[in-house]
C-alpha cells in the first residue's frame, strides 16, 4: 500500500507538471487579453456570424469568453445580456462542445490528437448544433430567467492589479489541478496494483467496442466523463505512455470525450439559467456516441483498405 501511494503521488505531480506547462501561461496570457483591445475586436468579427446561428450579435461575448476561457466565463457573460430561453439554450449547447478552448487544445496536442481534428470536431459540433436548433426549434420565445446571479467584481485598477489578477488566476488553476489530479492518480494506480483497473476494463469492454475503442482505454474515458477533459487527460497521458494505448484509440476517446466530458458538473452549472439540461445532456451523449461510431468506422475501413493495397502490391 504504501509503495502504491508513493508511485500514485509520484504519477500525480508528473503530470500535474506536465499540464501545468500550458494551463498556467495560457490562463494568465487569456486573463490579460480580457483588459486589451483584443477580445473587443474578436467579438467584432465574430458578431456577424451570429444571425445564422440564431443569435443577437451581443450573444458573441459569452461565446468568446466562454470558448477562450471558461463555462463560468461564458455563463457571466449570459447572465450580464437579455436573451430567449432559445438563445440561451444554443449558447449552453455550443459551450458545451467548445469551451477553454486553449488549455484543453493543448491538452489534446499533448496527448497526440492532431490539432485539425480538435478544432473541426469542436468548433463543427458548436456551430452544426446551433444551426440545428435554429432551424428546428421553433419554440422558447419566452426571455430567460435566471435564477442566480454571480457576484459582480470591480474590473482590477491599472496593468499592476490586472497581471496580479492573472497570476492570481493561473496560480489558482494550477492549484485546482493538483487538487483533483493528484488523489485521482493515486486512486488509478491504487485499482492499476491491485487488479481492479483489468477487471473494470472487461466489465466496460462492451461500452467501449461499441464506439470501436479498446477496454485498456476505458478509465480514460470514465474519468473524462466524470471529472472532465483537461483533468481526464491526466490519467490519458499515462495511459498512452504507461498502458499501451494507441494514437488511434486516444484519438477516439478524445473526441468522444470532447463532446461529452464533465457530464455532471457540465450540465448542473446551466440549471440557473432557466433552461431544459435534461435536453442538454440528452444531445451531448447522443453526438458523443455516433460521431465517434462513425469516426472509428471510417478510420476502420481506411485501415482496411490500405492493408488490402499492401496485400495486393
Amino acid at each position: 500500500m504504501r509503495e502504491t501511494l508513493k508511485k500514485g503521488m509520484l504519477a500525480g505531480l508528473q503530470t500535474a507538471w506536465k499540464l501545468s506547462k500550458f494551463i498556467f501561461p495560457i490562463t494568465f496570457i487569456v486573463t490579460l487579453l480580457q483588459f486589451t483591445p483584443v477580445l473587443p475586436w474578436i467579438v467584432d468579427m465574430i458578431a456577424p456570424l451570429m444571425s445564422i446561428l440564431g443569435l443577437p450579435g451581443e450573444a458573441a461575448i459569452p461565446l468568446v469568453l466562454g470558448t477562450t476561457l471558461n463555462l463560468y466565463s461564458g455563463i457571466a457573460g449570459i447572465l450580464s445580456l437579455e436573451l430567449t430561453v432559445k438563445e440561451v439554450f444554443t449558447l449552453a449547447v455550443m459551450l458545451s462542445f467548445a469551451h477553454s478552448m486553449f488549455i484543453e487544445t493543448a491538452v489534446a496536442l499533448r496527448v497526440g490528437v492532431k490539432l485539425w481534428v480538435v478544432l473541426v470536431v469542436r468548433f463543427g459540433l458548436a456551430f452544426l448544433s446551433a444551426i440545428t436548433i435554429n432551424l428546428l426549434w421553433d419554440g422558447g420565445s419566452e426571455i430567460a430567467k435566471y435564477g442566480m446571479m454571480p457576484e459582480m467584481t470591480a474590473n482590477p485598477d491599472g496593468w499592476g492589479a490586472i497581471l496580479l489578477l492573472g497570476l492570481e488566476k493561473a496560480s489558482y488553476g494550477i492549484l485546482q489541478l493538483i487538487i483533483i489530479v493528484l488523489p485521482l492518480m493515486i486512486i488509478v494506480q491504487f485499482l492499476r496494483d491491485y487488479g481492479y483497473m483489468l477487471k473494470f476494463s472487461n466489465r466496460l469492454a462492451p461500452f467501449t467496442k461499441v464506439i470501436g475503442v479498446k477496454p485498456n482505454a476505458s478509465m480514460t474515458l470514465v474519468t473524462g466523463l466524470v471529472i472532465g477533459l483537461a483533468y481526464g487527460a491526466g490519467v490519458m497521458i499515462q495511459a498512452v505512455e504507461e498502458d499501451g494505448v494507441s494514437k488511434k484509440d486516444a484519438t477516439l476517446a478524445f473526441i468522444f470525450l470532447v463532446a461529452c466530458h464533465a457530464v455532471v458538473e457540465d450540465t448542473l452549472i446551466f440549471v440557473p439559467l432557466g433552461i431544459p439540461v435534461l435536453p442538454l445532456l440528452a444531445i451531448r451523449v447522443v453526438t458523443a456516441f455516433i460521431l465517434t461510431i462513425v469516426v472509428a468506422y471510417v478510420w476502420r475501413r481506411a485501415e482496411q483498405k490500405e492493408a488490402r493495397g499492401v496485400l495486393e502490391s
